[in-house]
């Protein structure tokens, strides 16, 4: 069938209109692509082609309160592999391998894969410089020097509970490392440049450096003095008594910052591998929660102080040794009981039966009440991980004999940090404190202040009044009572002790205690409250004995050190048959020998040098406080001698 001549312009004509549509999509295509897309591709171009080569941020610097680095950085090289430029994989692995301490199979396979960069691990992370600079040296195609850097604890174990640790590559995993990781960690940096396929450099190309960006530094309360004291105590403990653990807390009592925290068994953050987890993973000060004992009657007198249930030093009480209630004999820890004493001498001996009366005095609901608002039963927020909360009776389950041995410090289950904030409160002025361990964030380049954590006043538990009157009674324990080991000559030192049994195999066990004591000083101006515990102690299990020995040099160590005056007005120690007393060193100066040997022979032993018939010059000075029996040296001469003799003798 012929076709007109009409009909093929037809087509043609539609033929053309849409080559013509088809070329103006094609340009308004191409148009898009050039003018609206070119950024987006071109960035992806580039990315395609461009390198990188990371550069670690520097982990901030934990701090102690006087700027003393706990935790810190050094560098750390890594080896990186650009598998695009490694000419020849079988020899560059072969070279390495001895180098990285790793097979040539396991280098060979990182090296060929394909992907921009590489890592050449385990071998090749966190090298040391010698190793690094000699690979540098050898100078393979395709492989890098990466800045890494690694953590350093340059003491040791010292606060390693409260430091935590961090892994392989720089993240937090315990403590305060993992509690702060996003603000330690920084922001990583690194150099990139654009490369072909062969990963040699792009003409006109040329090395881009985006700057690393350090973490904050973080300055802690914990001061390092303080805790190297603590630490010291603790591990003369374990030896000595062969103990199954122990744990320490210093304090501020007037604004809750913790001064010093350890437990024992401890560990080494940068070798945390070699210890069980059940070691750095138990923070045991915020940690362990166990029946408190005696050093829990502190809450209970405050409550019948502040409710006016108790005159201590007019009130009377009786005991017999035990008392009876709801059926069940409670026993004083004295067989045969401490007979008749005021109520200041029921604290002073730790009596139990006198604090039952002071229980059923207040009451449950009222008893129950004061030990809430102490902080127990509940976190204090401290800032680490771990604070578990301690378990108190439910208030409807609380009968009779529950309301008798929860007066006395049994029955309950509280974690030593508990029981550090609220003596605090009971002897500060009645103010409890969120206790804390992060005091300020400071910037690495600048050392300015980003930001400082404020003492938290959770609530006023009792009165100024009140906790004068538990601070007296508590100096007296130290005095006179069962804190006497923990008593410190020219300091005013409160206390209590406390002895705990162990629950085993749901009894009571006889011969398992946890011992503890909390002291503080001075008395009546409390600079520092320390609380120490000792479990299972191998020989006498009283707190008295094992623990407040511990807190007692503790306290005495850190007072000389906060250089806080010694004072003469302290409540004089009781001394019992056997003990030695401490007395005051007499002036003897301008004495003759007869006067001396007539009138010391009693206090003290004496050696004399030089000749002459009159006391010229002594040692120990006048003044000095030393135990009843002590040598003075003593220096005759005439009495127009002035030269002294004992000058550079300590």
């Amino acid at each position: 069938m012929k076709v007109s001549n009409v009909t093929l312009r037809r087509r043609l004509l539609w033929s053309l209109l849409v080559l013509c549509v088809l070329f103006a999509a094609l340009v308004i295509r191409l148009a898009y692509v050039q003018l609206g897309k070119s950024g987006e591709l071109s960035a992806e171009a580039e990315d395609l082609w461009r390198r990188e080569v990371t550069y670690s941020a520097k982990r901030g610097e934990i701090l102690d309160r006087n700027g003393t680095a706990l935790a810190y950085n050094i560098s750390s090289p890594t080896i990186m592999a650009i598998p695009v430029q490694v000419k020849n994989p079988d020899q560059t692995a072969k070279i390495l391998a001895p180098l990285l301490d790793m097979s040539e199979e396991s280098i060979k396979k990182m090296i060929t894969k394909k992907t921009r960069l590489e890592s050449l691990k385990p071998g090749g992370r966190k090298i040391t410089m010698e190793l690094a600079q000699k690979i540098r040296d050898l100078k393979l195609p395709g492989i890098v020097v990466a800045e890494d850097n690694k953590r350093f604890y340059p003491y040791g174990d010292l606060a390693a509970h409260i430091l935590g640790f961090t892994g392989g590559y720089n993240q937090g995993l315990t403590g305060l490392e993992q509690k702060y990781d996003s603000r330690l960690k920084g922001l990583d940096g690194n150099v990139s440049y654009l490369s072909d396929a062969g990963g040699r450099l792009m003409p006109g190309s040329s090395e881009k450096y985006e700057e690393p960006q350090d973490g904050l530094n973080l300055e802690l309360t914990i001061d390092k003095s303080i805790q190297s004291i603590m630490e010291r105590e603790l591990d003369q403990a374990m030896v000595q008594y062969q103990a199954r653990g122990s744990w320490s807390i210093a304090m501020n009592p007037k604004t809750g910052e913790i001064l010093a925290m350890a437990s024992r068994p401890s560990y080494d953050p940068g070798n945390y591998k070699q210890y069980p987890a059940e070691v750095y993973n138990r923070n045991l000060p915020i940690w362990m929660t166990y029946e408190p004992g005696s050093t829990f009657k502190i809450i209970t007198l405050a409550a019948a102080l502040q409710e006016k249930k108790v005159d201590l030093k007019n009130d009377q009480f009786f005991d017999p040794g035990y008392v009876k209630v709801g059926g069940a004999k409670l026993r004083c820890w004295k067989s045969g009981g401490h007979g008749s004493e005021t109520f200041m001498q029921v604290v002073e001996n730790s009596c139990n039966p006198g604090f039952v009366a002071l229980g059923q005095r207040l009451g449950k609901d009222s008893l129950f009440s004061y030990i809430r608002n102490f902080g127990f039963g509940s976190k204090t927020g401290i800032d680490l991980n771990g604070e578990e909360n301690g378990i108190l009776f439910k208030l409807s389950n609380v009968g009779p004999v529950e309301l008798a041995t929860t007066s006395f410090g049994q029955g309950v289950s509280v974690t030593p940090i508990q029981q550090v904030a609220a003596v605090s409160a009971a002897i500060n002025g009645g103010k409890l404190f969120k206790p804390y361990v992060s005091k300020a964030w400071v910037n690495p380049t600048t050392g300015a202040t980003v930001s400082e954590t404020q003492p938290q006043l959770v609530r006023q538990v009792i009165s100024e009044e009140t906790s004068k009157q538990v601070r007296e009674a508590l100096e007296s324990v130290v005095a006179k009572g069962t804190g006497r080991p923990a008593f410190i000559d020219g300091y005013r030192v409160g206390g209590k002790t406390g002895t705990a049994q162990l629950v085993v195999n749901g009894r009571y066990s006889a011969t398992e205690h946890i011992v503890s004591f909390i002291g503080f000083a001075p008395a009546d101006d409390p600079q520092i409250v320390v609380y120490t515990a000792v479990d299972n102690p191998a020989g006498i299990q009283f707190g008295g004995v094992v623990a407040a020995p511990i807190v007692q040099r503790i306290l005495e160590d850190s007072l000389h050190y906060m250089k806080v005056p010694e004072r003469k007005d302290q409540l004089p120690k009781t001394y019992k048959l056997g003990e030695t007393p401490v007395v005051t060193v007499p002036d003897l100066v301008g004495a003759t020998a007869k006067d001396l040997y007539e009138d010391m022979n009693m206090n003290f032993m004496l050696s004399k040098s030089g000749t002459g018939d009159t006391v010229v010059s002594q040692a120990p000075k006048p003044g000095s406080r030393v135990d009843r029996g002590s040598t003075i040296r003593i220096y005759m001469g005439t009495s127009t001698e002035t030269d002294d003799p004992t000058k550079d003798v300590p």
